[in-house]
């Protein structure tokens, strides 16, 4: 399945608290998934494991640029409405303004190979075209763009990420150039790696979402540059191609 997470605001924390909500630079499993289960409906409570065995390559069409909004709470309200603490009561008027720092990427751009079994993916697709909870880029504030979705069904995601779905970037590639550096993210190692490749660890695996159990494991990820062909670069607004790509799913076409 491929995705397309574009939008104003995005926002991927790994280590967030209430008073710093950051962001990393890439969409995170934990965040993919939870997007999953919110348009499956799925308590915070209810098991990940049947999610174990999805895997997710990131091409990077836009990085976004980083956006800090100082954002304060509760000030300037009477005692009986501040923010309350938690044991229960209200801070007094000394302390009654919450301060937090959060992080957003803007006008980011990310397509997502999303891989796994096919009956698992079929649900998830189903899922997201009638979402329960509808579907966020990181925050449910951050909504997304359309088209969401790009294929419900791919047999070689990496040959239709390097060769078929229409780059979204930032600027055209240069005059004359027949190829454009485009980054990607993979989960599993890729296959052409150089002395280049990237290899770092992100902690954003989904052990639990339960507000009183919360957990996350560690995985690897590698980072490589790809030179796609100059020819998928569509001009902004990019809608129109990429609404026609998904429209051209074979799974969506009616057998002859």
């Amino acid at each position: 399945m491929l995705l397309r997470l574009a939008g104003p605001l995005q926002s991927w924390g790994e280590r967030s608290v209430f008073g710093s909500r950051d962001t990393l630079s890439i969409p995170t499993r934990s965040a993919l998934t939870g997007m999953f289960a919110a348009a499956e409906g799925r308590r915070r409570s209810e098991p990940l494991d049947d999610y174990t065995p999805l895997g997710f390559t990131v091409r990077i069409d836009r990085p976004g640029r980083l956006l800090e909004d100082f954002h304060t709470v509760g000030g300037g309200l009477p005692a009986s409405r501040t923010v309350p603490t938690s044991e229960g009561k209200r801070r007094s008027p000394d302390s009654a303004t919450v301060i937090s720092r959060r992080h957003y990427l803007t006008d980011a751009v990310f397509v997502v190979a999303v891989t796994g079994p096919d009956a698992l993916l079929s649900r998830l697709a189903e899922a997201l075209e009638t979402p329960v909870w509808a579907p966020s880029l990181g925050r449910r504030a951050c909504v997304p763009d359309e088209p969401l979705i790009l294929r419900t069904r791919v047999d070689d995601p990496v040959t239709e990420l390097t060769q078929h779905v229409p780059l979204s970037l930032a600027r055209p590639p240069a005059p004359g150039r027949t190829t454009t550096p485009v980054d990607f993210i993979w989960d599993t190692p890729p296959h052409n790696q150089t002395a280049d490749t990237q290899r770092y660890e992100t902690t954003d695996v989904p052990l639990s979402f339960a507000p009183d159990d919360r957990r996350f494991g560690s995985r690897p990820l590698w980072r490589t540059t790809e030179h796609l062909p100059a020819s998928l670069y569509t001009p902004r607004p990019s809608s129109p191609a990429l609404i026609t790509y998904a429209l051209s799913d074979p799974a969506n076409q009616e057998p002859a």
